[in-house]
C-alpha cells in the first residue's frame, strides 16, 4: 500500500520541475528582445526551492513508502542529509543561473534561452531529487533526470564543434556509467529481491545470501553498481570525458557540473556504499581507497602540466583540479568502509558533506571570475590573467582568495579545515597509506595554485582591458566570495553537518 504524497517533503525538487515548465511555455510568448525574463523567473524558483528547505529542518519526513507485511520502507525521505546536499544543489544551480545571464545575453543568439534554463532547471530538478531517493529505481531516476538534461547543455551552442564533440564525449561516457550502473543494479535485485536501500542492507546480510550461492551474485551486482558511480564522480580511470567537456560547454555549465555534477555523483555513491552495502564494505572500502589516491594523483599531475599559454588552459586547470578535489572527496567515503561502527561511518561521510561544501561555494567563484575574464579574452588561458590586480584589483583578490582556499592556505581557513577534516577521517580509519598520498598530492596542487595566484600580481603585458561585469555575475561573485569568508571566519558552520542523519 503507497501512502498519501508529503508534498511538504518532496517540494524543493517538485517547485524547480514545474518552474522549468513554466519557462519552457512562457518562452513560446516572450519576444527575442525580452528573454531575460525567463533567467529571472528561474532564479526566483530555485530561490523559491531554497526557502522550501526551511518547514523540513524541525523533524525527519518521509513519503512514497509501502507498509503492510511487516515492511516499512520509503522511496522519498527527508533528513538531515538529504536537506545538506539540496541545499548545495540549489544554491549552486542559483550561482549557475546569475552567471548564465550574462553569458546567454554574450552569446549572440549561439545559445537559445528558452531552452537553456528549461534543461538548466530539469537537471536541477533531477539532482534535488536524488539525496531524497532510498531505493534504486528513485535513485537511477533521478540520477538520469539530472545527467540527460546536463549532455544537451553542453552542446547547446549552435554551430560550435568543440561543443558538439564535448557533449557527444559526455554522453557516450554517462549512457555507458549508466549501462553498468542499471547492471548491477540488476544483480543486487536478483539477489536481494527488493529495491528499497535499508532492506537491501538487510538481506545482504542474511544467510541466504552471505553463505550461499547467491553471494557472488551480490557481490558483482555491488561491484558494478560502484564502477557507474565511478565515472559520474569522474573517478579515475574514468575520467578522461572531463577536460574536453568543461572547455566545449558554455563556462557556466562547466561551473555546474564541477559543483552540483560532482555533488550528484557523490550523493549516490554514499547511499549505495553506506546505506546500501555495508555488509560488502570489506569489498568497496579498498576500491574507493585506491581509487581516491588514483585520482586525486592523476588530477592534480595533470593540472601541473597545464601550459599557461595553450587555448582555454585557464579552463583546464580548473577542469583537472576538479578530479583531484574528487579524489579528495573520495578519501572520507572509502574511510566509512573501514568505520568499526555507524557513529565512525557517519563521521567519515559528514566529512565528505563538509568538504563538498566548501568546494562547492570556492569553485563557483573561481568560475564566476573566470566568466568575468572570458568576457574579454575569450580563449581564456591562465596567461590571461597576467597583471589582473592592474587592471580589476577587486577580481585579482577574489580570485587569490579562491584559489588559496582550494589551496588550503591562509587567508582561505576554510580550505585548510576541510582537508584536515578528511585527512583526519582516513587517520582515523587507519588508512595512514592514503593519508600520505593526500599530504603529497596536496603539496602538487599547492605549485599550481600559488603559480596562477601570483600571476594575477605581475606586471601586466600591454595595456590593460577593463573587465566590466554586469549585474548578475557581479551578484554570483559576491555571493561565493562573502560565503567563503563567512566560512574562513567561522568554519564550525561547516564542520557541523559531520552529524548527517543517515542513521
Amino acid at each position: 500500500m503507497v501512502q498519501s504524497v508529503d508534498w511538504l517533503a518532496i517540494a524543493p525538487p517538485t517547485i524547480v520541475a514545474v518552474v522549468g515548465l513554466v519557462v519552457l511555455v512562457a518562452d513560446l510568448f516572450v519576444g527575442d528582445g525580452k528573454k531575460a525574463v525567463l533567467g529571472w523567473i528561474s532564479v526566483a524558483g530555485l530561490a523559491a526551492a531554497g526557502l522550501a528547505l526551511l518547514p523540513l529542518l524541525d523533524d525527519d519526513r518521509s513519503t512514497f513508502c509501502l507498509t503492510g507485511g511487516g515492511t516499512h520502507a520509503c522511496s522519498y525521505t527527508a533528513d538531515r542529509f538529504t536537506l545538506v546536499i539540496q541545499l548545495l544543489v540549489l544554491g549552486g544551480a542559483l550561482l549557475t543561473a546569475l552567471l548564465s545571464m550574462s553569458t546567454l545575453k554574450d552569446s549572440r543568439r549561439d545559445l537559445p534561452a528558452g531552452e537553456y534554463w528549461f534543461l538548466l532547471l530539469s537537471s536541477a530538478a533531477g539532482a534535488a531529487l536524488l539525496p531524497a531517493s532510498r531505493d534504486l529505481a528513485t535513485l537511477i531516476v533521478a540520477l538520469e533526470v539530472a545527467s540527460l538534461p546536463a549532455f544537451a547543455l553542453v552542446g547547446l551552442r549552435h554551430g560550435d564543434k568543440r561543443s558538439s564533440e564535448a557533449a557527444l564525449k559526455f554522453f557516450l561516457s554517462s549512457v555507458t556509467a549508466t549501462a553498468v550502473s542499471l547492471m548491477g543494479v540488476s544483480f543486487v535485485y536478483a539477489a536481494t529481491g527488493t529495491l528499497h536501500l535499508t532492506e537491501i542492507a538487510t538481506k545482504l546480510q542474511g544467510p541466504q545470501i552471505a553463505d550461499g550461492q547467491l553471494h557472488t551474485l551480490a557481490q558483482t551486482g555491488v561491484a558494478l553498481t560502484l564502477v557507474g558511480f565511478a565515472f559520474k564522480v569522474a573517478a579515475v580511470p574514468f575520467h578522461f570525458w572531463v577536460p574536453d567537456t568543461y572547455v566545449g560547454a558554455p563556462l557556466p555549465v562547466a561551473a555546474y557540473l564541477s559543483v552540483v555534477g560532482k555533488a550528484v555523483g557523490f550523493t549516490g555513491l554514499i547511499l549505495v556504499t553506506v546505506v546500501a552495502f555495508p555488509s560488502y564494505a570489506d569489498v568497496w572500502g579498498p576500491v574507493l581507497a585506491v581509487l581516491a589516491a588514483l585520482t586525486m594523483t592523476a588530477g592534480n599531475v595533470a593540472a601541473l602540466r597545464q601550459r599557461s599559454t595553450r587555448a582555454y588552459s585557464a579552463v583546464r586547470l580548473l577542469a583537472w583540479s576538479s578530479v583531484g578535489q574528487a579524489g579528495y572527496l573520495l578519501v572520507p567515503i572509502a574511510a566509512a568502509g573501514y568505520a568499526d561502527n555507524e557513529a565512525a561511518a557517519e563521521k567519515a561521510v559528514g566529512s565528505t558533506v563538509a568538504y563538498a561544501l566548501m568546494y562547492a561555494a570556492v569553485n563557483l567563484g573561481a568560475f564566476a571570475v573566470a566568466a568575468l575574464v572570458g568576457r574579454v579574452q575569450r580563449l581564456n588561458r591562465v596567461n590571461d590573467y597576467r597583471g589582473l590586480y592592474a587592471r580589476n584589483p577587486l577580481a585579482a583578490l577574489v580570485l587569490a582568495f579562491f584559489l588559496l582556499c582550494l589551496a588550503g592556505l591562509p587567508p582561505g581557513i576554510i580550505g585548510l579545515f576541510a582537508k584536515v577534516t578528511v585527512f583526519s577521517a582516513a587517520v582515523d580509519a587507519g588508512l595512514g597509506w592514503l593519508a600520505v598520498v593526500m599530504a603529497v598530492n596536496v603539496v602538487i596542487a599547492l605549485y599550481y595554485y600559488l603559480q596562477w595566484t601570483a600571476l594575477l600580481f605581475r606586471a601586466p603585458e600591454g595595456e590593460p582591458v577593463a573587465h566590466r561585469a554586469p549585474a548578475p555575475l557581479t551578484a554570483a561573485i559576491a555571493l561565493t566570495v562573502a560565503l567563503g569568508i563567512a566560512l574562513s571566519g567561522a568554519p564550525q558552520l561547516v564542520l557541523r553537518f559531520s552529524d548527517t542523519g543517515l542513521f
